[in-house]
């Protein structure tokens, strides 16, 4: 992760305890770069965040789950029996 310290100087323990807090918030989101701006006496965080590939979703009963483990077997059934629809190019 790239950490860009603006408008200050600030410790390597300082910058540790931003990057911690960050990756605490966004659990499960990678980041790809943190800006922190020093305004006075206040901080702003800036998280750029990397891309993330898109995951495929399944929709069973007017919800959406990201994992066929989540559903129970008469929804991994009907799923396994539902006719597959290929796209059609121009």
């Amino acid at each position: 992760m790239k950490v860009n310290v603006i408008g200050g100087e600030m410790s390597r323990q300082e910058i540790d305890e931003y990057i911690k807090y960050v990756n605490e918030k966004y659990t499960g989101r990678q980041i790809k770069q943190l800006d922190i701006t020093i305004d006075g006496e206040f901080i702003d965080l800036k998280c750029h965040f990397k891309d993330t590939d898109f995951q495929h979703a399944y929709r069973s009963a007017d919800y959406l789950v990201n994992d066929m483990e989540k559903l129970n077997d008469a929804k991994k059934c009907e799923f396994s029996q539902k006719e597959r629809h290929g796209i059609q190019g121009d």
